[in-house]
This record gives C-alpha cells, sequence and structure tokens, in this order.
C-alpha cells in the first residue's frame, strides 16, 4: 500500500505522519506533561494558529489543574520563515508567578520560540516549559530548551494538522510533507 497524497493549492503532499500515530504520541506526550506537573497548576500558551489542533487534542488529555490562553505570532509567509516574528494577537492574561508551558505546532529556525520565550520572560513567570509537536533538529537554530518533542522530523516543508500551506490543509488529520 502506496502512502497517502494530498494536493494543497497545486501543490503535491505525501502523507509524512498518519493521524493515529499523532494520537497515540499525544497520549504520550499528555502523560508526561501529567506526570511532570501533579498537583501544581499550569498556565498554557497555545501559538496560534498552527498549533490549535495540537493544543486542542493535548489539552483535553491533561488531568492537570491548568487553564489555556493563546497568541498569535507569524514568522511565514508561503514554504520558508521569514526571519521575522509579527505578534498578531498578543499577551492578554497576567501571567506573572505562574508556570507556564508553551505549546507550538513546529519548531523550524526557533525564530517563534524565541519570541514567545523572551516575552514571558519579562511577565516574571516562574517557570517555562516548551511542548512542540514537531522539531526540524536540522534547522534549529536556538539556545532554548524544548521540553516535549512529539516528533523530529526533517527539514521539508508541512501541512495537515493545523499546520498549512498559504492558509490551506490545515483541516487535514495527518501530517504531510511537501514533495513537489
Amino acid at each position: 500500500m502506496g502512502l497517502k497524497e494530498v494536493y494543497i493549492l497545486g501543490k503535491k503532499f505525501r502523507e509524512l505522519i498518519p493521524e493515529q500515530s499523532l494520537q497515540e504520541r499525544i497520549d504520550e506526550l499528555a502523560a508526561r506533561i501529567n506526570n511532570d506537573f501533579a498537583g501544581r497548576e499550569v498556565v498554557f500558551v497555545g501559538i496560534l494558529n498552527g498549533a490549535f489542533m495540537f493544543a486542542a487534542d493535548l489539552f483535553r488529555r491533561l488531568d492537570l489543574q491548568a487553564r489555556i490562553t493563546f497568541i498569535k505570532l507569524a514568522s511565514y509567509a508561503g514554504t520558508s520563515s521569514t526571519g521575522t516574528v509579527r505578534e498578531l494577537i498578543g499577551w492578554n492574561e497576567d501571567l506573572k508567578d505562574k508556570q507556564v508551558i508553551i505549546i507550538d505546532d513546529i519548531v523550524d529556525r526557533g525564530d517563534t520560540l524565541e519570541y514567545a520565550v523572551n516575552n514571558l520572560i519579562i511577565r516574571n513567570v516562574t517557570d517555562i516549559k516548551v511542548a512542540v509537536l514537531l522539531l526540524k533538529p536540522g534547522s534549529y537554530r536556538k539556545n532554548i530548551r524544548i521540553d516535549y518533542v512529539g516528533y523530529e522530523i526533517p527539514n521539508d516543508f508541512v501541512a495537515g494538522y493545523g499546520l498549512d500551506y498559504n492558509g490551506f490543509g490545515r483541516n487535514l488529520t495527518s501530517i504531510y510533507s511537501l514533495v513537489g
């Protein structure tokens, strides 16, 4: 049986991580977070738009005293990182003295993650942890510890499960890699 393929805006993508595998890995990440933060209050900060599916699936599996908020940051244009992070929806909660876990869909170079962490530091949070679904270790250029990683993937452009290509493909339940 061949790998599943889809087209997004005329570009061909091949299935990289099937839906069932994603859900099993999120179960594992949630179990680790539940264990690490048992008995503690945690605020999760999801980074929109891409992390909304991962954040929702992860958050509903948690057995913690937790709340979630979202910020919207952008650093991509088409299939490439611009190197500049834009804040489209900002920080609207007082996070002083809180334990925070950032939830992001993918870490490529790390620009968005660095921006989020630096903004939490100036808000005087107690502790910052990071949970990402996908990490591209071959592209990562920052020195920020990523505590919970779903998958390490090659430096290919990916879409699906919240990740998009020019705004499309977020609704796909698996993750797909661009092939042409």
